[in-house]
């Protein structure tokens, strides 16, 4: 069963209705994004002292204490969750593109290897394995990449009309 192209042909109440769930989802994925940079600095010192607390700086200008095992869990659990339902859906969407297939591969299966990594990197710093800050941090960025591109190619595709496709 061949779907590529098929977003293409889909009905225009359908291609509204995607684009709309597209730009929403687009809206609270990058407002997470402003979330991380107001609370981590958007730097592998700035993860490390979100998680683990700063209360042995005394020049911090915003004290910060290490989580709790009950809020990592929590925040581990949650992201899981919530974001392999976002890239579930948005891989689901990509598969019906017409794509090169590695990419269109590459692009359903990254995200959730990302959130694996970013979250479950969050822990393991937590725990006090420090290196994975960094892990965190490119893991985080892929992730982000790999949304970005996946939901432009999406959008674009939406608003093309069938046929209009370059081979």
């Amino acid at each position: 069963m061949q779907l590529n192209g098929l977003i293409q042909t889909l009905p225009k109440e359908l291609k509204a209705l995607i684009a709309a769930f597209i730009v929403v989802l687009s809206i609270g994925f990058y407002t997470g994004l402003l979330f991380v940079g107001e609370t981590s600095s958007a730097n592998p010192n700035g993860i490390e002292e979100q998680y683990l607390g700063n209360e042995h700086d005394e020049d911090a200008e915003v004290m910060r204490f290490k989580k709790s095992e009950q809020e990592m869990l929590t925040l581990v659990h949650n992201h899981i969750l919530s974001m392999a339902i976002i890239f579930f859906l948005v891989g689901g969407l990509l598969s019906i593109t017409k794509l090169n297939k590695k990419l269109k591969h590459f692009l359903i299966i990254e995200p959730f290897v990302s959130v694996i990594t970013t979250f479950g990197g969050l822990y393991l710093l937590w725990m006090g394995v420090l290196w994975m800050k960094y892990i965190v941090m490119i893991s985080g960025i892929l992730m982000t990449i790999s949304f970005m591109v996946a939901t432009v190619i999406i959008f674009c595709q939406l608003v093309k009309k069938p046929g209009s496709v370059q081979h």
